[in-house]
């Protein structure tokens, strides 16, 4: 499909997954869809290229995980996909829930990636995104991909710090002055100031404010939190 296309006429559309309910499900709920027009089913990857090769097609829906076919499954199949067929427009569904997997296959360059977590009727969105030539993520998958940055960041925090200057760091990040962590953790000010000041230098953050930031983009303490500080 060229860019100047837009839903004024019939969007070709293939539709592929190995369930044959969850085919069904799709089907009737594209046909709802003003100017979609299903030219063609299949059930896995080796069907899917068939049909594409025997009918020309502007939009393909595709489950990333359909067991058997030549064309192998998953990220496999979708990397050929885009190589055989770069002018149409590819939405990928997916039960996919590791970040890394489901980067892999937005850096492979489809069109459009749904968790079939989310509502069924975002598929729609993805659709006219995707025609568009515009990628669009679900929210289920950017929340999947935030969660494990956070988590990342979180990991990469726990191996800098102690496990006493972690402790410091984020009862301070929380809200509580030197002082109280002191009274709460049964140490002595001067050495929760030593743990809170070696932390700071081993993340090379150099004030208070920098260090309330950094809190909540690493996972540290919430945005909630930071927000109640204020």
């Amino acid at each position: 499909m060229n860019d100047n296309a837009d839903l004024s006429t019939p969007v070709r559309t293939i539709i592929a997954d190995d369930h044959p309910l969850v085919l069904l499900a799709i089907e009737n709920l594209m046909a709802g869809y003003p100017n979609i027009q299903i030219v063609g089913r299949a059930a896995d990857s080796a069907e899917l290229f068939t049909e594409v090769e025997r009918i020309p097609c502007d939009l393909v829906l595709m489950d990333l995980y359909m067991p058997g076919g030549y064309y192998a499954d998953g990220l496999e199949a979708v990397r050929q996909f885009k190589v055989r067929y770069p002018n149409v427009a590819l939405v990928v569904l997916t039960m996919e829930t590791e970040a890394a997997e489901l980067r892999k296959v937005i850096a492979l360059g489809v069109d459009g990636l749904v968790s079939k977590r989310d509502r069924i009727d975002l598929i729609h969105v993805a659709i006219v995104t995707a025609l568009a030539r515009e990628c669009y993520l679900g929210p289920a998958v950017r929340s999947l991909i935030a969660d494990a940055t956070v988590a990342q960041r979180l990991d990469f925090v726990r191996q800098m710090l102690s496990r006493r200057e972690l402790e410091v760091f984020t009862q301070y990040a929380s809200g509580l002055g030197v002082t109280e962590i002191a009274a709460r953790l049964g140490r002595s000010v001067k050495t929760i100031s030593a743990q809170k000041c070696t932390a700071m230098r081993k993340l090379a953050l150099n004030s208070d404010a920098e260090l309330f930031r950094f809190a909540v983009e690493h996972g540290v303490i919430s945005e909630d939190c930071m927000q109640n500080r204020r």
